[in-house]
């Protein structure tokens, strides 16, 4: 059975999101965990958050407390609302600044043994 956890609207660019993300995918729950609690980006404390909601979700649907066969199954990042705001240029003009957002799912699964 998977778990499911989502974040929605975070703002940071979803590029910035998929770099990091594409580091965890497929990983077991605590090497994922131990990545992101050591990464520099700022982008790992809310990943890292929202990868304990999902194995805490996982617990809650399973009734089981046996995260070490747990695995980040799929990870995705997509892109949220842009806030469109005008900069003062020269000359009377505007320059255009985007201010992005992403939504991040992840859902984990237990490792599948063959």
């Amino acid at each position: 059975m998977e778990a499911i956890a989502k974040l929605r609207n975070y703002p940071t660019g979803p590029r910035k999101m998929r770099m990091l993300s594409d580091e965890i995918r497929g990983l077991n729950i605590e090497k994922a965990l131990f990545l992101l609690e050591n990464h520099p980006q700022h982008v790992a404390v809310p990943l890292s958050k929202l990868l304990r909601s999902a194995v805490s979700n996982w617990e809650q649907k399973n009734n089981a407390t046996a995260s070490e066969q747990l695995m980040v199954k799929t990870i995705f990042v997509d892109g949220g609302a842009v806030l469109k705001r005008m900069r003062p240029a020269p000359q009377g003009r505007g320059y255009k600044i985007r201010k992005r957002s992403n939504h991040v799912t992840i859902i984990v699964d237990t490792i599948a043994t063959k």
